[in-house]
């Protein structure tokens, strides 16, 4: 992996884009545009915790497209290796890889997306995670060290918490999860105070305070199960 020069990412950045190679042939960032992308690196090809990721990302995938989310993983190993990879994933396991994983061999990508933790490994990425919305915008940044594997569950319920934040003009809760009550933003005007301390039911809220309002959604999609029950990964996908 060649030394490039890393690129500082926050949030509300315009996702970098890129053509690179992969196992389902050339891919750009910008392909993906009116769609949500989970776009993971991870430290190398035919390694035991990577292995172990990638079968719960493939259990997961009909899930992830229920939410209108594309699956995206990199490393900085060959096409050749990742084929090989892949495919002895299912010798051994019968689970196909159902997303396109990007051979990053000059550490190109994984500069843009500050992928490499020089001060862990300048040879390999760390497990970072990046959470891409239908406008390219960079949403949510997860990074995870070599040794340990991510919960893909959490992935989950943070892209639906996202979504239902979109489209409900909601926030979310600490440990919330789908099917639990939202929040609602903070009143910004006395006339909203006033309402939410006199008639919250009318809003359809549940005031703890002016500032500590709940609703429930339990009519939204988002709180219901996006994939069959008889799946055989339904069980997987969902714990939390």
């Amino acid at each position: 992996m060649e030394q490039n020069q890393c690129h500082h990412l926050s949030l509300g950045m315009t996702a970098p884009d890129f053509t690179e190679n992969s196992t389902f042939g050339p891919i750009s960032m910008c392909d993906y545009k009116g769609k949500w992308v989970v776009f993971f690196s991870h430290p190398g090809d035919f390694t035991p915790v990577c292995t172990t990721e990638f079968l719960a990302f493939a259990e997961c995938y009909n899930e992830f497209q229920c939410l209108g989310c594309e699956l995206l993983g990199l490393s900085v190993d060959s096409n050749p290796s990742h084929l090989a990879w892949v495919n002895d994933i299912y010798q051994i396991t019968s689970c196909k890889i159902p997303f396109p994983v990007i051979a990053d061999r000059t550490g190109k990508v994984a500069a843009l997306y500050n992928m490499v933790a020089p001060d862990v490994s300048s040879q390999e990425t760390v497990r970072n995670v990046y959470f891409i919305d239908p406008n390219q915008k960079i949403r949510a940044i997860l990074v995870y060290p070599l040794t340990n594997g991510r919960y893909i569950p959490e992935i989950l319920r943070l892209l639906k918490a996202m979504q239902t934040t979109d489209q409900y003009d909601v926030v979310t809760p600490a440990n919330w999860i789908p099917g639990n009550k939202v929040l609602v933003p903070a009143a910004k005007t006395v006339a909203q105070l006033n309402e939410r301390e006199t008639n919250p039911e009318k809003l359809g809220l549940e005031c703890k305070d002016w500032f500590l309002c709940y609703k429930d959604l339990k009519d939204c999609p988002m709180n219901q199960p996006t994939i069959q029950k008889n799946h055989n990964t339904y069980k997987n996908c969902r714990q939390h």
